[in-house]
């Protein structure tokens, strides 16, 4: 039986001990959406922006809260249309639900679900919301080994949901 401690609430994370083991969690929303989405032409579509937690600009891929707008119980898909398409100015034909698991199960209760993102149209410039000051990168498979390697020998950091992002995106392609 788990048994909860309040340690600090702020406005969008609370500490909580769990069985004298610290934790975050998110008070704001009910878990985070990120998407694996690509082109019609073969192109992975990223993100960068700066973090402040890491005091850096990095590169990652379009993600977001799932439940944080208006409807706590909003539908992880319909999360991940807004966010892509307020990220990147993108929309998808289809969407689809890879998987949901742990971000850092040692460190928070929060679950990220990734989706996939498919047929993509662009529909609009993309960068966020008014608190956001994003880039999309649109970035050709088939030269993304390079361009990460250039993104990071000119000092950004790289989410690591990129690689588990390629990895569907190779499996995908060797299924077919």
């Amino acid at each position: 039986m788990k048994k909860d401690s309040t340690l600090y609430r702020g406005r969008y994370l609370t500490l909580i001990e769990r069985d004298r083991w610290e934790l975050v969690s998110r008070s704001n929303a009910r878990c985070v959406v990120a998407l694996v989405a690509v082109t019609p032409a073969d192109e992975i579509v990223l993100v960068e922006q700066h973090r402040k937690p890491v005091d850096s600009s990095v590169i990652e891929i379009p993600a977001g809260l799932v439940g944080d707008v208006t409807d706590r119980d909003e539908s992880v898909l319909v999360a991940a249309a807004r966010e892509l398409e307020e990220e990147t100015g993108f929309v998808a034909e289809h969407m689809e639900l890879i998987m949901e698991c742990p971000g850092s199960a040692g460190m928070s209760d929060e679950i990220i679900a990734f989706v996939r993102a498919k047929n993509l149209t662009r529909v609009g410039p993309g960068g966020g919301d008014a608190s956001e000051n994003i880039i999309v990168h649109v970035v050709p498979l088939s030269g993304i080994d390079d361009w990460l390697s250039d993104q990071q020998a000119a000092g950004k950091l790289l989410d690591p949901k990129v690689y588990t992002a390629l990895y569907w995106l190779l499996r995908d392609a060797s299924a077919n």
